[in-house]
This record gives structure tokens, sequence and C-alpha cells, in this order.
């Protein structure tokens, strides 16, 4: 009866250890935007231009910042217009050779990016060390699953969203395959 006992005590004990690392780690997924003074945003439901403004400006400042979900943010205007001024916008490139023109992105991460590139002086020092500090990504990568996600009220759509078009929507229409 007692090497039962012994042997429930050191399982508990083995089970124990196990909980605390889990602990450990949900703590330091938490506490990780405090600990490394990155800001993770979640664009979910934010107008582009004024995600972008808001992230240029706090990037020239100095902060990093991880924009997650970027093909749930929405541009403003009617649907059918915004698809046509993009569609539009990618016949235009170079006479000579296509490589030389104006290249154009079609991924959801990649138009965020660009959108907050035209908005910093990007040949200037303090432009490219910005953009440096700033990553954009689709949906939520694992290394960031337990990271708090945050918002910016003035960024945030005011309208109902299905007035308005996802990056994501807009992607696949000017030939975007993912």
């Amino acid at each position: 009866m007692s090497s039962s006992k012994a042997k429930a005590k050191a399982k508990a004990e083995v089970v124990k250890p196990a909980a605390n690392q889990e602990a450990k780690a949900e703590a330091k997924s938490a506490a990780k935007p405090a600990a490394d003074g990155t800001l993770y945003i979640d664009a979910t439901g934010h107008v582009a231009g004024r995600l972008c403004s808001l992230v240029a400006s706090q990037i020239l400042r100095g902060k990093r910042i991880v924009v997650l979900n970027a093909e749930k943010a929405v541009l403003s205007g009617k649907r059918d217009t915004v698809i046509a001024e993009w569609k539009q916008r990618l016949e235009l490139g170079s006479k000579v050779n296509p490589i030389y023109g104006p290249l154009h992105p079609r991924r959801p991460d990649n138009i965020i990016w660009r959108m907050v590139r035209g908005m910093v002086p990007k040949t200037k020092a303090k432009g490219t060390l910005g953009l440096k500090r700033l990553r954009v990504y689709i949906g939520v990568p694992e290394k960031y699953s337990g990271v708090t996600l945050s918002k910016f009220d003035e960024a945030l759509a005011t309208r109902p969203l299905p007035m308005y078009t996802t990056i994501l929507e807009l992607s696949r229409n000017i030939g975007w395959n993912g």
C-alpha cells in the first residue's frame, strides 16, 4: 500500500512541473508586448489608410510594430469603384520592359506594407530604419498566437463592415490566389 502511495506521489510531482512550464509559457507570451516594447496590432475592422498612417507615425518614432490579420483590414468606398481603381492602377507599367515598371503588390500583407511605405520618407535614414521595424502578416503566425493584440480606436471602421471592401477581397480580384 505504501508503494502505491509513493507512486501516486511521484506521478503528482511529475505532472506539476509540466503544468508549471505551461503556466510560465502562457505568462511569458502574455507579457511579451510589455517586455520587448513591440506593439501588436490586429488589423481586423480597421480602415486601411487610417491604420497605415498611425503605424507610419509610430515606426518613425522608434516603435516596433507587428500588424496581424492584414487581410481583414477594410477600404472605404463602393466595392466596384475600389476594385476598378486598383485594376486600373495595375495597367501602369513600363513600355520598354515590365521588369522596369512599377511593381504592384497583390498580397494583403504587401498591400498594407506598401501603404505604410508611401507614408514614410523612404529615401531618408529614418524612413528606411522605420520600415525595418515593421512586420505585416496574413493571419496570426504561431509565434504570435499568445500575444495580446491592440487596436487603434480612431482607425476602426464606423459604418457596418459589409459596407466596406476587405483587403482580402481586393487581393483576390486583382490576381492573388491565396
